[in-house]
């Protein structure tokens, strides 16, 4: 760590000490919200799972319920994301108040939590970009993140997941796409990993989003091309797992898979390019996924087939022996988001279980043995 860093570090320390000294004198510190007794996940699929979002969820309270409820419906996993520059927001200070919270209470529900890890801060990129840009010479900062993380959860946390979706322009801050770019971040983040405390974490490449983009878009590159660039560029060695995002849109969970059509079973092409390459063991984490029943979005079903597809999946994953967790999208919204989005949701931000949360749930338990 250099010396700027350092005198950042203590310089926000000292005026953070400032600032909760004068909170402390002004009022009572609020009530905690109790993590109750050690609970455990009862299902017969143990490799469901969620992505919660909690990322902006602020009241400890429904950072509770929200994990009470996804041990409840009967899933074991979740994926929630952790944004570097909220837990580092000036060079070498951290802040784990809220992903103390999130971990507290998912590990006290009896939940595996995969940590997705990006979003990068300002001090660490230009002025005016993107907070998904990060160029080559902030990727060790980025490396100082990941093993400080790993360091404080790594005995609550089976993986992290580095980035998220580098095969969409969008998610590389808008610079070219560049497989061979992010296996160098790739292989930073996991040194990081086996010379922190905890070098027994999981460390998932990938987190591709599937996509059919032309040859030559400056906007996306096909996840089975960018898979196959990040191989030959020995991303193989530098990860311990596959992360992967497997939307259905409009076809059914057991639509056959092809390289010319994004769906479900899409995964199963992205693990033959493992086998291919030499890498038949590694296991596919699905850290999003899933179907949306907007009743007017053209990449949607209808409420009932999305049920049935959802149910379907779980299925396929748990007879895939190379699949770890599937963690569908997304589990609850802190608030509404108003547009498509709030179809895929499983709870409403005020914790209504939607139909589909209560067939999971049946299944989960068993109860649906006809399908």
């Amino acid at each position: 760590m250099t010396n700027v860093r350092l005198w950042y570090r203590a310089f926000w320390t000292g005026c953070l000490l400032v600032v909760t000294g004068l909170l402390i004198t002004a009022a009572d510190p609020p009530h905690p919200i109790e993590l109750g007794p050690q609970r455990t996940v009862t299902t017969i699929n143990p490799k469901m799972g969620l992505h919660t979002r909690l990322t902006d969820e602020v009241e400890p309270w429904k950072i509770k319920r929200t994990l009470e409820m996804v041990r409840e419906m009967g899933a074991p996993w979740i994926v929630e994301y952790f944004p570097w520059a909220y837990r580092e927001p000036f060079p070498g200070f951290f802040d784990w108040s809220h992903s103390d919270l999130v971990i507290d209470h998912a590990d006290r529900q009896g939940l595996k939590v995969i940590a997705r890890l990006g979003f990068v801060p300002e001090w660490a990129r230009p002025a005016d970009s993107a907070s998904s840009y990060l160029a080559p010479e902030r990727f060790s900062d980025f490396g100082d993140y990941v093993e400080a993380f790993v360091d404080r959860y790594g005995e609550r946390i089976p993986a992290v997941i580095i980035w998220n979706e580098p095969n969409l322009a969008l998610e590389w801050g808008f610079q070219p796409i560049d497989p061979e770019g992010y296996t160098r971040l790739l292989q930073i983040a996991y040194q990081r990993v086996q010379q922190s405390d905890h070098p027994e974490v999981l460390v998932l490449g990938g987190a591709l989003a599937p996509t059919l983009a032309p040859p030559g878009s400056d906007q996306a590159l096909n996840d089975l091309i960018y898979l196959d660039r990040m191989l030959a560029a020995g991303a193989g060695e530098a990860m311990d797992g596959l992360s992967a995002h497997a939307y259905g849109w409009i076809f059914p969970a057991d639509d056959p898979p092809h390289p010319e059509v994004v769906n479900f079973r899409r995964t199963e092409l992205l693990h033959d390019r493992l086998v291919e390459a030499g890498y038949a063991g590694m296991p596919i984490y699905i850290t999003e996924g899933g179907w949306n029943d907007h009743p007017r979005w053209t990449r949607a079903v209808k409420p009932g087939q999305r049920i049935e597809n959802t149910i379907r999946a779980y299925q396929l994953v748990q007879e895939w022996p190379w699949a770890e967790a599937a963690a569908l999208w997304a589990f609850r919204y802190p608030w509404p988001a108003r547009t498509y989005l709030d179809y895929f949701t499983f709870v409403t931000p005020d914790f209504e279980a939607k139909p589909i949360y209560l067939e999971l749930q049946s299944y989960s338990r068993g109860e649906l043995s006809g399908r």
